[in-house]
């Protein structure tokens, strides 16, 4: 999209392609609202994990390699890896592991081409310690061992641009004060580190990072933060926004979403924003709000993992083919892949959302306060891109589309079904209802018409106000200018 395009014209080109599409497909793309300046953006990536987790007190043998893999070896299959990662998704970042056990042994020398293989070919490297397995209980076991660790990762690492360092996974063992002391220390012990390459995690299970982005001592690092389903139940959409954001308070300008994750091997559509299953609906909160906050992300995982009982990640991205150094990568869910790539930014896969303008009033139409709750009254107002004035015309049959709210993932709707006119329009969760269903229906000169299906009535400014907070309603369709609309 031309940026420098005045909006007017940039919207009816929209609408134009909006008209042709519900003509042709039925579906209907929207043009999106410039995103804020960008954070940590850059950072498109995967975890690639030891098969079974990365919890060991050992090695970290990640899967598909073997301990008995030679340097030139494990970097010839790292590369295979990556270049199937970059040329299925376009990442270009890989999170590894680091533990005690790996670094400065024969084996790390084999490891390093995992770190080699990734920077010669562009991609960012963060290598994150994990502890020695479940007995630590989320704390450092060996103080001199981790520090030894760390300070030949650094030595040999610190001035390749490319690579991040993260002092620990998930520290789950301390608390707050605990863990921004442990975390202070490691910054202070290494002061050639660029403060922009260090990564701290948050507390707990990295999960919230505000006590870390308000620790003086910690300013100018990135903040780690991973988020699951499985830390809280069962949420709708807009309860996995609000979640998604309580963690990172204010802070999300320094955060990457280093681990999140759900099953991509049983046929989730991640496609549907009107599923009612918590990952999809989970999945789809967090890549929009990632976007939206413009923060990057390492999916977990893309290979190796916990196994269960089917013998790899039901989370993990791909499956692996191949043998030796010939190995391949295939994506399992390809509806799975583009919301992942959809919070990286890409336009991919899914439905963009613009305004909705009146032509009476030159307001938008708006959700009142933002409100992400049923019944939440629908008006117009001053246009200032809040995703409560973010729309998706998303297809349904016959040609008809429903009107998706970004902020909340509901529906406008005419309340209670009535076929009256001056039924107000409303906010509801996205169902099958004919009174959800709209018919885009060009009215002149570069406008259009939302015609309510089971009414066959327009969606209608109340009284052609043009006030702030005027409802809207449905209405006999008159050709009227309060019942005409841009994209």
């Amino acid at each position: 999209m031309n940026a420098s395009a005045p909006p007017g014209r940039r919207l009816r080109r929209l609408l134009l392609g909006v008209l042709t599409a519900l003509a042709l497909v039925p579906t209907a793309v929207l043009g999106t609202a410039s995103p804020a300046t960008a954070a940590t953006d850059q950072f498109r990536g995967f975890n690639w994990a030891v098969l079974g987790d990365n919890f060991v007190e050992g090695p970290l043998v990640l899967d598909r390699l073997s301990q008995s893999d030679s340097y030139d070896t494990v970097r010839a299959k790292a590369d295979a890896i990556y270049a199937d990662m970059a040329s299925t998704m376009g990442a270009n970042t890989v999170r590894l592991p680091v533990n005690t056990h790996t670094v400065g042994t024969t084996w790390w020398n084999a490891y390093r081409g995992t770190i080699d293989a990734a920077t010669a070919r562009g991609f960012k490297v963060i290598l994150a310690y994990w502890e020695d397995g479940a007995a630590s209980g989320g704390r450092i076991t060996n103080m001199n061992a981790f520090n030894s660790m760390w300070n030949t990762v650094t030595s040999q690492y610190g001035s390749n641009s490319l690579v991040y360092f993260e002092p620990m996974n998930e520290p789950h063992g301390y608390s707050a004060t605990e863990w921004t002391n442990v975390a202070a220390a490691w910054v202070s012990a290494r002061p050639s580190i660029p403060k922009g390459r260090i990564l701290i995690g948050g507390t707990g299970f990295s999960q919230d990072v505000k006590p870390v982005c308000a620790d003086s001592r910690l300013a100018g690092t990135l903040l780690s933060y991973h988020h699951y389903a499985f830390f809280y139940g069962t949420k709708d959409y807009a309860g996995w926004v609000q979640s998604f954001r309580d963690g990172l308070g204010s802070c999300a300008s320094r955060a990457v979403l280093t681990e999140f994750g759900a099953p991509m091997n049983n046929g989730l559509d991640y496609a549907n924003a009107s599923s009612t299953d918590n990952f999809v609906r989970y999945i789809r909160a967090v890549t929009d709000t990632a976007r939206e906050l413009d923060m990057g992300s390492t999916y977990w995982p893309a290979l190796g993992g916990k196994t269960g009982s089917i013998g790899y990640d039901w989370y993990s991205m791909f499956a692996v083919s191949g043998s030796g150094t010939d190995l391949n990568l295939t994506i399992r869910n390809p509806s799975g892949a583009d919301r992942i790539r959809h919070g990286w930014g890409d336009d991919v896969g899914v439905p963009q959302a613009s305004d909705i303008v009146s032509r009476v009033s030159g307001k938008c139409v708006d959700v009142v306060s933002g409100s992400t709750v049923d019944g939440a009254e629908i008006i117009q107002y001053t246009c200032h891109g809040g995703a409560n004035q973010q729309w998706e015309l998303r297809a349904v049959s016959g040609g008809y589309v429903q009107i998706v709210s970004r902020a909340s993932g509901k529906c406008i709707d005419i309340s209670g079904a009535s076929t009256a006119n001056n039924a107000r329009a409303i906010q509801w969760t996205c169902g099958s209802g004919t009174n959800q269903q709209w018919l885009v229906r060009d009215a002149g000169g570069g406008y259009v018409e939302f015609v309510a299906r089971h009414s066959g009535k327009c969606l209608d400014v109340i009284s052609s106000g043009t006030a702030n907070g005027v409802r809207l309603q449905q209405y006999d369709c008159t050709g009227g200018t309060n019942q005409h609309w841009t994209l």
